[in-house]
């Protein structure tokens, strides 16, 4: 598996988010350019896993949100803060609808 989350972008769409299962796992929000805007994860106490996650998000769209792409892993939460950390890592933060007590408790991470 690669560090950063290369999977395909998906349209953030009812019937894009509708080819989800109800794993856990991790997701990532991008522009139309592909620019992650959040990082957000799926956890057991999520209902319907990824697609409930994803059905929630669509139906409080953040600014500027046009698709999505996920990960299914039961190591949810290590991966996210994974992803965060090569964020910070290579554009300095945290995407911009993260919250920065998302980035209060990351360590460190150098991808290159």
């Amino acid at each position: 598996m690669a560090i950063r989350m290369n999977t395909r972008w998906w349209p953030l769409t009812g019937p894009g988010i509708a080819r989800l299962a109800g794993h856990m796992g991790v997701y990532q929000l991008g522009d139309a350019a592909g620019n992650v805007l959040y990082v957000g994860v799926a956890s057991g106490r999520s209902r319907f896993g990824l697609r409930g996650e994803l059905e929630q998000v669509l139906a409080a769209l953040p600014a500027g949100a046009a698709q999505y792409r996920s990960e299914v892993t039961t190591a949810y939460l290590s991966r996210w803060q994974e992803l965060l950390m090569v964020h910070v890592a290579d554009f300095g933060s945290v995407p911009v609808h993260n919250s920065v007590r998302d980035a209060a408790s990351l360590g460190r991470l150098s991808p290159k």
